[in-house]
């Protein structure tokens, strides 16, 4: 159970880390903060420790050090009570254990039998010092408090004031007192509450595990006689082939050589809709193949997909300490010795002043004391910010950590890079405009894309694609087909000359009227580049082509100022391209800020930066001096990006601007959640102590309210996982 934090970790630069070496524990026993706090004390008075760090999901510890061996970092470990398990540097944390084993239910169950016998025979009329009640509590203890005793005494031989010191604290004096039955119904009473949490906080751990157990443990694997063997992902190495039959998942990533199929990546990206892959299209590890056969090359082994580094990403994530967690971390420290101290008035001072006797004072002041548990208060925010984490990581959003998590709430402008984020990032053909009347806007477009069949060009591309949409026909070859080095292209068909380019093209192979100048300048105006199609000289067409936004992307922007949010696209493109974008996606006019350099988009950013919290959307590649200088990064597509996934602050695995929406509301939900719980924490406790004041508190009720506050804020945290996954995810 969490109580006090641990001390702040001093800050620690990679010249400190130089010429250290690194040892990696798993600590079996290191649960929550309470155990942190033990141990970063303990090591930190070992010579030649020069950082700690601690992943508490995975019960994972690094101690980096300049000490001959790790003989004198184990037995200060077993000094506290725990062991260490020596980790390889990049070796995964062992099968989890059961949160609860077997022996420890029995136990309890036996020792809350016990305490429950002893509380109601005492109040059935036999004396609470007599022989069977004594018995019965000291059976319970027995059975259900030895593990918190010992960690009491271990923290009071530690000099750390924690929970099960208190919690020890309270035990004995209660036994001083003579009040048995309540003596054995404090330690159950937390000894069940440490159970409890235990399971629940297995939840927490659990989601995060879950992202790395999406790709299976095995392969099947090409040998050199052609045959397929099916081996572990370990022994799988670069370059290897693979095959991947229906229903299976994709062990490692790589791209097709061979098959097709359709492939749900929603368990990585967020996207819900199965995506088609061909050969050479790249394959995601955890990815399900849908119904065709696929053979695979290995492009990244295990340990180093993208998989991988979204479950390293995330479990780096968790250890790091939210600054709503900070806050309440220094609001322990100060809270707790306070309430101790004011327990211990609360027991000595009223009888000494003559207002009442020893024994109803001192007993006041052992309830006081369970009172100045801070558990509830810490566990509820590390507990909070990991459930939003791994909900977000179960929509396809990889968040950095939880100081980006509260942040995103606290935004008040949204910058957005145009092309790439809120469009497609390719050209498409729009419209096609008939200068010559004779000629109907599908012969236009058939002429065109033979011209465009074989080239390279993406506006050639899409128009060539636009063609296969719209009619499917056979192209038939060009005669005499040239290549005009930043015009165009030109060819002869049926006899007749034609050409295929820009205005310079036009204007060099044919003549332009003023009504076709008049035309080309109204398409312009609207943000289009455009094709100009020519036969024998004269224009017979103009091929509009413009990026295309997102089918999202309108719908998105709308939800995002309805959050409150001020919006800001920010494009290289020319202002008229970027501002008839805009008025497609139902943004003004003066939101757009274009055409910018990199340089300028810093700067953009930086303005924008002076008036509030500002994030960035953008590709996390060429937007990064933009990204780096705002509040919050967000990288779209990251699924794509190696770069985006390690350079945001926020990655969105798919190219799915929907998950804006939803990580602000994720966001707003956290910090909801996290003030539900501090309220909870602190008002129990003040309800508890007002009733003690009043003579109508107990031992027992006391550390009720503090187990009970502590189950329901890991509860109420663990509310976020239950945020709906996209409809065709799978967890697995």
């Amino acid at each position: 159970m969490s109580d006090l934090s641990p001390p702040p970790a001093p800050e620690v630069t990679d010249q400190d880390l130089a010429g250290t070496t690194r040892h990696r524990y798993y600590i079996a026993g290191m649960d929550c903060p309470t155990e942190e706090a033990l141990l970063r004390r303990r090591l930190h008075q070992q010579t030649g420790v020069v950082a700690l760090q601690f992943d508490l999901i995975n019960r994972i510890l690094d101690v980096h050090h300049r000490l001959p061996d790790d003989t004198a970092l184990r037995a200060a470990i077993a000094d506290t009570g725990m062991s260490a398990q020596p980790l390889a540097a990049t070796a995964p944390p062992p099968a989890p254990m059961p949160a609860v084993s077997r022996s420890l239910r029995w136990r309890m169950a036996l020792s809350g039998l016990a305490a429950i016998t002893a509380e109601v025979l005492a109040f059935a009329g036999w004396h609470e010092a007599g022989l069977p009640v004594v018995a019965l509590a000291l059976a319970a203890m027995l059975l259900g408090g030895l593990p918190t005793l010992r960690k009491g005494w271990i923290a009071l031989r530690s000099v750390t004031l924690n929970i099960h010191l208190l919690m020890s604290l309270a035990v004995l004096g209660a036994v001083a007192l003579g009040q048995w039955p309540e003596a054995a119904m404090v330690v159950w009473l937390f000894g069940l509450s440490e159970m409890i949490e235990s399971l629940s906080l297995a939840r927490a751990r659990d989601a995060i595990r879950a992202l790395s157990q999406l790709a299976p443990e095995t392969a099947w694997l090409q040998g050199s006689d052609g045959q397929f063997t099916r081996l572990p992902v370990e022994q799988v190495h670069p370059d290897a082939v693979l095959r991947v039959p229906p229903g299976e998942r994709v062990p490692l990533d790589g791209r097709v050589l061979q098959g097709r199929s359709s492939l749900n990546e929603a368990a990585l990206t967020g996207e819900a809709m199965p995506v088609d892959k061909a050969p050479g299209d790249a394959l995601l590890a955890g990815s399900v193949n849908g119904d065709g056969l696929l053979l695979m090359q290995v492009t990244s082994t295990k340990g180093h997909t993208l998989l991988d580094r979204m479950a390293q990403a995330v479990q780096q994530a968790q250890s790091q300490r939210a600054p709503s967690q900070a806050f309440i971390d220094r609001f322990a420290r100060v809270y707790t010795p306070a309430v101790v101290l004011l327990a211990a008035a609360l027991a000595v001072l009223p009888p000494l002043l003559g207002f009442g006797g020893w024994h109803d004072w001192l007993y006041k002041g052992l309830v006081l004391l369970v009172i100045a548990c801070p558990c509830a208060l810490v566990i509820s925010t590390p507990v909070t910010i990991v459930s939003g984490l791994a909900a977000a990581a179960r929509r396809g959003i990889l968040i950095k950590g939880g100081l980006y998590l509260e942040r995103v709430r606290q935004l008040r402008t949204l910058a957005l890079d145009k092309t790439g984020t809120l469009t497609e990032g390719r050209p498409a053909l729009v419209a096609v405009q008939c200068v010559d009347p004779s000629l109907s806007e599908d012969n236009a477009l058939h002429l065109a894309a033979r011209l465009d069949a074989g080239s390279a060009h993406p506006l050639a591309q899409a128009i060539v694609a636009a063609h296969a949409r719209r009619q499917g026909l056979p192209l038939a070859p060009v005669a005499e087909l040239q290549n005009q080095p930043g015009l165009g292209i030109t060819g002869e068909m049926e006899g007749h000359r034609y050409a295929l380019g820009n205005e310079r093209l036009a204007r060099q192979q044919g003549t332009v009227t003023p009504a076709t100048e008049a035309a080309a300048a109204a398409l312009q105006a609207q943000g289009h580049t455009l094709a100009w199609l020519l036969r024998d000289g004269a224009v017979l067409a103009l091929l509009a082509l413009a990026d295309t936004p997102r089918p999202a992307a309108a719908a998105t922007l709308a939800a995002l100022r309805q959050q409150g949010l001020a919006l800001v696209m920010l494009s290289g493109d020319h202002r008229a391209s970027a501002q008839a974008m805009a008025a497609r996606l139902g943004l003004p006019a003066e939101s757009v800020q274009a055409p910018l350099l990199p340089q300028d988009k810093l700067d953009a950013v930086a303005a924008l930066a002076a008036t509030g919290p500002v994030g960035m959307v953008g590709d996390g590649v060429n937007d990064a001096p933009a990204m780096a200088r705002a509040d919050i990064a967000i990288a779209m597509g990251a699924a794509g990006s190696a770069t985006s996934l390690e350079t945001a602050d926020i990655a969105l695995m798919g190219d799915d601007l929907t998950q804006l929406p939803a990580l602000i509301t994720l966001s707003r939900r956290t910090a909801q959640v996290l003030t539900q719980n501090i309220v909870l924490a602190l008002g129990l406790k003040v309800v508890v102590a007002g009733l003690t004041l009043a003579g109508l508190g107990s031992l027992w009720l006391a550390v009720l309210a503090d187990a009970g506050a502590s189950l329901l804020v890991v509860l109420n945290g663990l509310r976020l996982l239950r945020d709906q996954r996209p409809n065709g995810a799978s967890a697995g």
